[in-house]
Parts: C-alpha cells; sequence; structure tokens
C-alpha cells in the first residue's frame, strides 16, 4: 500500500499545479475588466457622430487586455495595455499613440464601472491636472467611455465621451 500512496501524492500535485498554471489571470480582479473585451464600433456619445472602431483582445493567455484604436478621423491610431497589477491591486493602464502622445493610469472597477486616474501633471497655466477615465458597462452590452480632466477634483473640461457598440457580425 505504501508504494501506492507516494505515486498518488506526485499524481495529485503535479494536476492541482497544472490547473493552476493554466490559468494565472482569472481571479475576480484579474476580469474585471473583461467586460470591454470584443470588436466595437464607437460614436460620439451625445450625437451618435462616427468616433472610430476598437478591437479589444485578451492576450498573454489572458493576463494582458490589448486594445488597438483607429479613430474616424483618418490617420490616428493609438493602442492601450491593460492588466492588473497584483502587487499594487490595481488596474494599469498604458497607451500610446501614432502622434507620440501617452497616458498612464491606473485604478479599479467599482459596481459596473472600470475607473482609472492618472498622476497629477502641470499644465502651462502652472496648474495641476489629473485624467479621469471612466468605461461603464451598460445593461445592453454596450459600454461608455468617459474620459474628463479635473483639476482640484473638479471636472474642468470633457476629452472624450464615446459609446462603444458591438460591430455587427
Amino acid at each position: 500500500m505504501k508504494r501506492i500512496v507516494f505515486p498518488l501524492f506526485i499524481l495529485i500535485t503535479t494536476v492541482t499545479f497544472a490547473q493552476k498554471s493554466d490559468c494565472n489571470c482569472c481571479s475576480a480582479d484579474q476580469t474585471a475588466f473583461d467586460f470591454w473585451v470584443g470588436n466595437w464600433t464607437v460614436t460620439h456619445y451625445n450625437n451618435g457622430s462616427p468616433a472610430g472602431s476598437s478591437v479589444i483582445r485578451k492576450e498573454e493567455n489572458g493576463c494582458v487586455i490589448h486594445e488597438n484604436w483607429t479613430s474616424a478621423q483618418a490617420g490616428y491610431t493609438g493602442t492601450s495595455l491593460n492588466f492588473f497589477n497584483t502587487t499594487t491591486q490595481q488596474w494599469e493602464q498604458l497607451w500610446v499613440d501614432n502622434a507620440g502622445a501617452h497616458l498612464k493610469l491606473k485604478g479599479n472597477r467599482i459596481g459596473n464601472q472600470m475607473i482609472l486616474t492618472s498622476d497629477e501633471f502641470a499644465k502651462k497655466d502652472g496648474k495641476m491636472y489629473q485624467n479621469r477615465i471612466t468605461w461603464t458597462h451598460l445593461e445592453d452590452g454596450k459600454v461608455r467611455q468617459l474620459w474628463e480632466v479635473l483639476s482640484e477634483g473638479e471636472v474642468v473640461s470633457v476629452a472624450f465621451d464615446g459609446l462603444y457598440s458591438p460591430m455587427e457580425q
């Protein structure tokens, strides 16, 4: 009987490890932004005019959400990498576009919203500002993305307000 127990222990340990390693990024926190994954047609929220399209995929065994944006304005594209940082327990996004601009955000999901903010930065007017982008998962499966610029905690402008609708297949 002793000969069977040891190999059985090794088998159970190996199977358990294999099951855990198959999905390194499957916790509730790490899948909190999955509602944004898909192929989207994006319109301006207020008037429905075309804003662009976005293809958003999970990559790196589900640990990274990769966005590829194409604007309705010819020639403007961008990409973002999004991931849950298990050390800080926050989502992080790095956005880079073909105009050379970049944006770093961090935050978490609250209810049906993913809310990410930038560190504060100074503008030419000497005031401190912060970017806040909120993705709201709507009941109809669409996603609203609202990018606000804040100063002293107050919204001073809206950089983008878009409605992501699933592309027709």
